[in-house]
């Protein structure tokens, strides 16, 4: 073992700095420097020192619902995974893991093909998905 070679152990130095205890831990100013904005309190997110913000600036457009509902999307692919004549509701998709979380409802669309006659509950179906689903002898139920 070498001096350069010693290390302490683990757990056994703090590398939080006590700041303001004393002029061997960054005392005084606890490291904010002299004087100004920073160093008497926060600003808030997107202050840039009295200068009209950015988010002021830039022009608003659009429109964002409050009441909006976040559907999410299967396509028919993803149902082929099921047993031929099973029934596959919203809670079936979420223990199978094809849906994460359902959100406020499921939409199934026809993207792909569906080869097994299946009874799907879902609370929107596209046109296509609708057809496609009926075509391959299963039944289409809105929730």
């Amino acid at each position: 073992m070498k001096l350069h070679e010693l290390k302490a152990a683990a757990g056994s130095r703090s590398t939080r700095s006590r700041k303001g205890r004393g002029m061997g831990s960054k005392g005084k100013t606890s490291g904010r420097g002299q004087k100004g904005q920073k160093a008497r309190g926060k600003t808030r997110l997107g202050f840039e020192g009295g200068q009209m913000p950015l988010y002021r600036r830039i022009p608003k457009r659009g429109f964002t619902s409050m009441n909006r509902k976040q559907i999410v999307t299967v396509s028919l692919d993803k149902l082929n995974s099921f047993d031929s004549n099973a029934e596959v509701t919203p809670a079936v998709l979420v223990e199978t893991g094809v849906v994460r979380n359902p959100k406020d409802g499921i939409k199934i669309l026809g993207t792909g093909k569906l080869d097994k006659a299946l009874t799907v509950k879902a609370n929107q179906f596209s046109a296509s998905a609708k057809t496609a689903i009926e075509a391959a002898g299963g039944k289409a139920e809105v929730i």
